[in-house]
């Protein structure tokens, strides 16, 4: 008895397996005409080949289910017809009975997919329009929109750009069908990253989302004010680099969540869009989907569901906040959603004030760098060499047995060295850069660092070395470092000097020992160091850390404390979305629970003392701090034309199938569940959960709204309370403060470690006290600066609670 193979399931529907119930065929009993009736009720006419179809015919089973086509050793193989019971109708391209190569499949309730098939998944190009008249035309993936793609809603909205696993993911252009637009990033098929939202009426916002909903520094351009090229505007920002640089974060970006807040501040009328994409069960072709849409204007937020499980999206309101005067710009600051600050300038001041910080960047950084000749396409051999030198040594010393370091293995003596030419040799692969000499150093020292660190080799690998690259950002601080960026943020890659170098190896078998004994230390992760030699003498070394602000949370302000106070400010003509601020630009107080602010005085006086040890000076807190939005928008300056608006009352947000999407809650400490967070080791953590004493001395979570449940962990998503003095100037301020209170989520590590107190240092301590008071300047001896440091923290930063 030899079985024809399973063709339609019994429910008539698709799946990723071949189609069909079950039909036998009795070989003894086939007989050689076209025409044959099965004991079962099934009838076949048309071809034979032995005793198997083959060739063209039409099958058809005893449900009613039809097939009429190409066969091929008793399988459906070439072109055919698919009739199912329940009206659902294929043509196209089958092979060994499955849905496979080009096809068109149309549904009973008037949806229909023409395009590309794989193993009964829409995969590749292809072009559905659904029972509800919207229509995709684009790349699938796995039966999902994924790739590039256009949808066109039933409304008139239409969308164009990328998608990833059913959404709208980077890079895509939203225009509503009123005449709003808006060109930018997109993350889960919200807006999240740099954009630029195009009024109807002509006026323009430029700025940051967060998951739907304005997050950071942006300006706003009235209808009919002059607006400055996308270029200046970027470089105001502080993307020195243009579009190229804000275009980029489309694929690096930080995930945070929202709030709507009743308040009685005017702000842009840009909302939060949700979507979700077309839903597949059991890889069966779906036409339920669950999706939502948004409706927003100036006074309402409300989330409507179709039943009929269509995308449905409303522009930002349908008008721009026009006001009357076309002379000046807004350039705000919001925090999920809620403007906090707001700064009227005139329009022409705005790019007059890009190109001078442009121009005097671009001077001090040819003038500060000692980096200079790996620019441009330079800069992309040395990004590719690194990433070839890394993959090289990780991958030969991982297969090396686990064992316990040795004094042999530290040491400028202890590395791995390789020449990398051009045309790859027995041990190296060919390349598109220039020939390059490879060392490694300590390559023992740092593998056991790495899995100390709970660091998988693939994943390191992967995250440095994958296909994407890595992203150059500017440096800093004044030292001209060029620094690299991880694509998934994990590791921050950076140039170091030789004295820097000299000073790692001599302090890296103290601090094996110190990161060894204590797992919660706040100094910072090295994940390995590395030399690039190219053109026989130009040498460039590297050192790889962890990033202290891998997090989904956006980072709205960050800081780097010393605890000195000469030259410790920041010109606020300077200072950009991305500036990291200093000691005396610090204007809040940080308020955390009881135990937390223990254990971390407790650790950064193991880590000052490890440091004082060393001689190390120089080193300073790097602060990163995530703002919620205030619960009570108290404090409210209203600036000149600005009339009142009213919003969404307090307490109420979208919801989906039930959820709200952004509660208007502050931060909770909850008790900690591992199985209710990612418990992952980051780049920058492998400690214990913290425990809180407002919890009974438990381990702890954070909840953060709209983002979900976050592990406490010494200098990662640690929650505090920043309270800031409100000082403004009542008469001719056009920069208004609106809060004074905050609650925020706080990431700190020690950076900045390399710089012992040698007699360079002295030299400039002697100098310096002669002009300055000898307290105030940052070079001081090691125990002084420890000292000063703590005393800063516990005075300034974190008081003690009364």
């Amino acid at each position: 008895m030899t079985c024809l193979r399973n063709l339609i399931d019994e429910d008539s529907e698709i799946n990723a397996k071949p189609i069909g119930p079950v039909s036998c065929i009795d070989v003894e009993n086939v007989e050689r005409p076209n025409k044959k009736v099965f004991s079962n009720g099934d009838l076949y006419v048309g071809d034979f080949k032995d005793v198997l179809p083959h060739g063209k015919g039409k099958y058809t089973w005893s449900n009613g289910m039809v097939y009429e086509g190409d066969w091929e050793a008793g399988k459906m193989t070439g072109k055919g017809l698919l009739l199912w019971p329940s009206g659902e109708r294929y043509n196209g391209d089958i092979s060994g009975g499955y849905l496979h190569g080009f096809g068109t499949l149309t549904s009973p309730d008037g949806s229909m997919y023409e395009g590309q098939w794989r193993m009964n998944i829409q995969h590749g190009f292809g072009r559905k329009k659904y029972s509800y008249s919207d229509v995709y035309e684009g790349e699938w993936k796995e039966g999902e929109h994924e790739g590039n793609g256009r949808y066109f809603w039933n409304n008139g909205n239409k969308y164009t750009g990328n998608w990833k696993r059913g959404k709208m993911h980077g890079r895509g252009v939203m225009e509503w069908v009123n005449g709003d637009k808006y060109n930018g990033c997109w993350l889960n098929g919200l807006r999240h990253g740099s954009g630029i939202y195009q009024y109807a009426d002509g006026g323009y916002y430029f700025g940051t989302w967060t998951r739907g909903l304005k997050d950071g520094k942006g300006v706003f351009y009235p209808a009919g004010s002059k607006r400055p090229s996308l270029k200046k505007f970027c470089i105001s920002l502080g993307y020195d680099n243009g579009p190229k640089s804000v275009l980029s974060q489309c694929s690096s970006l930080n995930l945070e969540g929202s709030t709507v807040k009743k308040r009685s501040v005017r702000r842009s009328v840009s909302e939060k869009i949700s979507v979700s994409g077309v839903l597949r069960s059991s890889g069966r072709i779906s036409h339920k989907s669950a999706e939502s849409s948004r409706h927003s204007d100036s006074s309402k937020e409300s989330m409507h569901h179709y039943s009929s499980g269509t995308f449905s999206f409303d522009s930002d309101g349908g008008q721009s906040e026009a006001q009357k005067s076309t002379a000046v710009v807004y350039e705000r600051e919001y925090m999920q959603g809620v403007m906090i600050k707001e700064r009227v300038r005139g329009y022409t001041e705005l790019p007059k004030k890009a190109e001078k910080k442009t121009k005097h960047h671009a001077k001090e950084t040819k003038k500060s760098s000692c980096f200079g000749i790996f620019k441009g396409k330079n800069s992309y051999h040395l990004m590719l060499n690194l990433q070839l030198g890394i993959r090289y040594t990780v991958g030969k010393i991982t297969p090396v047995p686990k064992r316990e370091v040795r004094t042999a293995d530290f040491g400028h003596r202890a590395r791995i060295t390789m020449f990398f030419p051009r045309r790859g040799s027995q041990f190296t692969p060919p390349h598109k850069s220039v020939d390059f000499c490879w060392k490694d150093y300590c390559p023992m020292v740092f593998r056991n660092l790495r899995e100390m660190f709970k660091l998988d080799a693939a994943e390191y690998m992967m995250s440095i070395c994958g296909d994407d690259g890595l992203t150059e950002i500017s440096s800093p601080g004044k030292s001209g470092s060029i620094f690299y960026l991880s694509l998934d943020d994990r590791f921050v890659i950076k140039t170091l000097k030789k004295s820097e170098l000299k000073v790692l190896l001599k302090m890296l078998p103290k601090y094996y020992n110190h990161v060894k004994e204590h797992e919660n230390t706040l100094i910072t992760k090295f994940f390995g160091l590395h030399q690039i030699t190219v053109h026989g003498k130009r040498k460039v070394r590297f050192v790889v850390m962890g990033n202290m602000f891998c997090t989904e949370l956006r980072i709205h302000r960050r800081y780097d404390l010393k605890g000195s106070t000469h030259g410790r400010c920041t010109d606020k003509d300077k200072i950009h979305e991305n500036s990291i601020l200093k000691d005396l630009d610090l204007s809040y107080e940080f308020q955390m629970d009881k135990s937390l602010q223990k254990f971390f005085f407790h650790q950064i006086a193991l880590d000052c003392n490890f440091l004082k040890s060393q001689h190390i000076i120089d080193y300073s807190l790097l602060l990163g701090l995530h703002f919620r939005a205030p619960e009570q928008l108290n404090g409210l300056l209203k600036p000149p034309m600005m009339p009142n608006t009213e919003s969404s009352p307090a307490g109420q947000g979208p919801t989906t199938d039930g959820e709200v999407l952004f509660p208007s809650k502050g931060l909770l400490l909850v008790a900690h569940e591992p199985s209710s967070v990612s418990t992952d080791p980051g780049p920058h953590i492998r400690g214990r959960p913290l425990r809180a004493f407002s919890l009974g001395d438990k381990e702890v979570d954070v909840l953060v709204p709209g983002t979900g449940r976050l592990q406490v962990q010494l200098g990662v998503n640690m929650p505090a309370q920043a309270n800031q003095k409100l000082s403004r100037d009542e008469a001719d301020s056009a920069e208004v403060e609106l809060f004074e209170v905050y609650d925020v989520v706080i990431y700190m590590g020690i950076i900045d470690i390399l710089q012992e107190y040698n007699a360079k240092k002295k030299a400039e301590h002697a100098c310096k006290s002669v002009k300055f008071d000898p307290l105030s300047i940052s070079v001081v001896e090691p125990e002084l600066y420890a000292q000063r440091f703590i005393n800063f923290l516990k005075q300034k930063v974190f008081p003690e609670q009364p």
